[in-house]
């Protein structure tokens, strides 16, 4: 049988989900909510904590509880790669028009706020494992953020890792003032002669760091985020990118299309 906080959650749950509490709406008050459903202080803030962790209400310090605004929802699937090669033979005018993200969110270039930064490391073992090369090799570090305009959060954590001596032949790929680049890695790397042959990615569910937790606009209590190790493998068998990525459970979508043999007749 539901535990009282849970038919309480429930029903305002389902109060935002009919729009009879709409976006920017104030929920009623603790004492409201006592009185209504009959039960005690420490079950009403039970409830709400549920609604908070989900993400439809917000509180506000010193003025209330409010129903928030529903997040972009990212869709994410494996076909966005093939999406991503076929574009980088097309003219530059056309891979400036969108890139993967706009894909995954179904935002457009003009609702989207992009940043980039680089720096300089020395792979650790982990990364070094990943590329296939000895532990402080010198690597590109390049940390991704894209947030829609109406949001305060990032829809996910990007870090992609790069080998300096590879980049570098292709000066451009250094300077982060070229950065949104329009169509992306599997065009930085086609103006390297590299050519991707397959990507592999391993997925993880964990619940959120601190730092993670309060960057993405997540409760850190309740929720998850699905860890991501991505590999970009050319078509001699070298990994040339390895990618972490960190996507929000509570707005994430994982979805893979997986393309079977024909018996043969």
């Amino acid at each position: 049988m539901p535990a009282k906080y849970e038919l309480i959650a429930d029903d305002l749950r389902r109060r935002i989900q009919t729009g009879e509490l709409n976006p920017g709406e104030r929920v009623p008050g603790e004492a409201a909510l006592i009185e209504q459903y009959k039960v005690s202080i420490p079950t009403v803030r039970q409830a709400l904590a549920v609604l908070r962790t989900e993400g439809l209400i917000e509180a506000k310090h010193g003025v209330g509880t409010f129903v928030r605004a529903p997040r972009v929802k990212v869709r994410r699937t494996d076909e966005r790669y093939q999406w991503e090669k076929n574009r980088v033979h097309e003219p530059e005018s056309i891979r400036r028009m969108s890139g993967a993200t706009e894909q995954d969110s179904g935002l457009a270039m003009p609702g989207l706020v992009f940043t980039a930064h680089y720096e300089v490391i020395y792979a650790d073992d982990g990364l070094a494992d990943a590329f296939g090369v000895p532990a402080g090799t010198k690597v590109l570090q390049r940390d991704y953020r894209t947030r829609s305009r109406a949001e305060d959060a990032p829809l996910n954590l990007s870090c992609s890792y790069l080998l300096y001596d590879l980049a570098s032949a292709n000066p451009a790929l250094l300077d982060v003032e070229n950065e949104p680049w329009p169509g992306g890695t599997q065009h930085q790397l086609f103006t390297l002669g590299i050519e991707v042959d397959h990507i592999t990615e391993e997925i993880e569910t964990r619940p959120p760091t601190a730092q993670e937790a309060d960057e993405l606009g997540m409760a850190r209590e309740g929720t998850a985020v699905f860890d991501i190790r991505k590999r970009t493998v050319d078509v001699t068998g070298r990994v040339v990118e390895v990618v972490d990525v960190i996507l929000p459970g509570d707005r994430s979508q994982l979805v893979f299309t997986t393309h079977l043999t024909r018996w043969q007749k």
